[in-house]
């Protein structure tokens, strides 16, 4: 019933610019409110606690139920003419903040369509980080989890606030104004009003769904590209950071937490590994090689998606690179996808502690974040994240060739949607469009695992699960 509503400013906007997909919107409203209301009547009296398997499942289903609702709009608006797997693919993509996209020919779509996808991005974004502060720790898993038990900084000496529902409220407000500030940023900037507003919308949510085929690209707009870059890296850090550092109004806040500052080397290295590589490559000049490499070391290494040129035809490594920067992805508690920055720093430092056991084996070797040591049971938690995250990819991976697409092709279709980072490589450089229905199938369930950390869908999956 609350997820109808989204049909309703696509519908305004249509009524504004006097287009064609005011009944495609009109419909959506009508039969989402009208099948919520049916579900609701008989249970609305019916109150029962819920137990910690309700949880997972109540998850689950509210991606799975609001990715097919979403859906509804592009199946119902003829001009698409897309199939039923493309319309869920879309959907999803926009509600997990991927970015995937099997929709050609923006430039001449209605305005609201072009809207309505950002507008998913936008709600996706926030449930994300809703799911990732203060639903997934309810549940014992997810990036905060460990981020906030066993890390040192602002985020585990203060609980953001003691309930649940005014958690939510305080990111709302931080959400927001991130996403009034980027959409004013983008205006003075030069965009106009519709393109400001659409394109924070996908910015802060880390999304990368354009209104234009080009992407950022489109504007050509060096001032521009600089505002993108600038609010792809705050939607990448950790929301409780935001929080904490607009409470106490203290720049130190971040440059105190390990994971932050993390985060910001591994996007300055990448940057100027791939500057360096373009210019001294031949392929760009000086100010295009900074142009572009520092714009899209941030926006694949946040796994945001835009794209000011063809960076998958880039030469040599760089497009590889970038999309194995996406593995690492953002920090725990933001729009970002990927394994997060908390868990790679973790697995690097465990490694590293192996090395010193082999060779002082009876060396007691603690790993640390910043100062706090972490315990053994939380480096056990991140191995067995990294096992079944790579178990996932193999599957998907082996799928989507045996439905005929090439090795760079399904390797980076995986890494693209598990990382719910969008663009990829080969045949899916530019768009989803091309591929088979099966492998889109196969994308949406990758996008919805990478977004919700894996175990809270796997875990579905498992006899014990369900026994009672």
């Amino acid at each position: 019933m609350l997820f109808s509503i989204t049909s309703l400013p696509p519908l305004l906007i249509d009524l504004l610019y006097q287009e064609d997909a005011g009944d495609a919107f009109f419909y959506s409203y009508v039969t989402l409110l009208g099948l919520g209301v049916f579900l609701w009547l008989p249970v609305r009296n019916v109150k029962t606690d819920l137990r910690l398997r309700d949880g997972f499942l109540v998850v689950v289903l509210f991606w799975f139920v609001l990715g097919a609702s979403g859906a509804l709009p592009f199946l119902l608006y003829e001009q698409l003419d897309i199939s039923v797997a493309d319309a869920f693919f879309e959907s999803v993509s926009g509600l997990t903040t991927t970015g995937a996209t099997v929709l050609t020919n923006l430039d001449g779509m209605p305005h609201s369509i072009l809207f309505y996808r950002q507008e998913l991005q936008w709600l996706g974004g926030m449930g994300i980080i809703v799911l990732a502060v203060a639903v997934l720790p309810m549940l014992g898993i997810g990036g905060m989890q460990l981020y906030r038990a066993e890390t040192p900084g602002p985020v585990k000496d203060n609980k953001l606030t003691p309930r649940i529902t005014e958690t939510a409220k305080a990111l709302w407000y931080i959400y927001l104004s991130l996403t009034s500030a980027c959409a004013i940023a983008y205006w003075f900037a030069g965009m106009n009003l519709f393109d400001a507003i659409s394109h924070s919308f996908s910015t802060v949510a880390i999304g990368g769904f354009s209104t234009h085929d080009a992407s950022i690209g489109y504007f050509d707009n060096v001032y521009i590209e600089m505002v993108a870059v600038v609010f792809m890296l705050l939607g990448g850090v950790n929301f409780g950071l935001h929080f904490v550092a607009f409470r106490r109004w203290n720049i130190r806040t971040y440059t105190n937490d390990t994971e932050f500052m993390t985060y910001v080397k591994v996007l300055l290295l990448v940057s100027a590994i791939c500057v360096a590589y373009l210019y001294f490559t031949g392929a760009d000049k000086m100010d295009n090689a900074l142009r572009h490499g520092i714009f899209h070391a941030v926006s694949i290494g946040t796994t945001t998606g835009f794209a000011t040129s063809e960076f998958y035809l880039w030469p040599g490594f760089l497009p590889v690179l970038l999309l194995f920067t996406s593995f690492i992805g953002g920090c725990a508690g933001s729009t970002g996808g990927g394994m997060k920055v908390i868990r790679v720093l973790l697995l690097i430092k465990q490694g590293m502690r192996e090395m010193m056991r082999l060779i002082h084996p009876n060396a007691q070797v603690v790993v640390k974040v910043g100062k706090t040591p972490v315990s053994d049971s939380v480096i056990d938690a991140v191995w067995g994240f990294f096992a079944a995250y790579v178990g996932v990819f193999v599957v998907m991976m082996l799928l989507l060739m045996a439905s005929g697409l090439d090795q760079v092709t399904s390797f980076s279709a995986v890494a693209a949607t598990i990382n719910n980072l969008g663009p990829g490589l080969g045949d899916v450089g530019a768009n989803y469009a091309s591929i088979s229905d099966f492998a889109k199938w196969v994308l949406c369930m990758a996008m919805l695992m990478g977004r919700l950390e894996i175990f809270t869908l796997l875990v579905l999956f498992t006899p014990a699960f369900w026994r009672k």
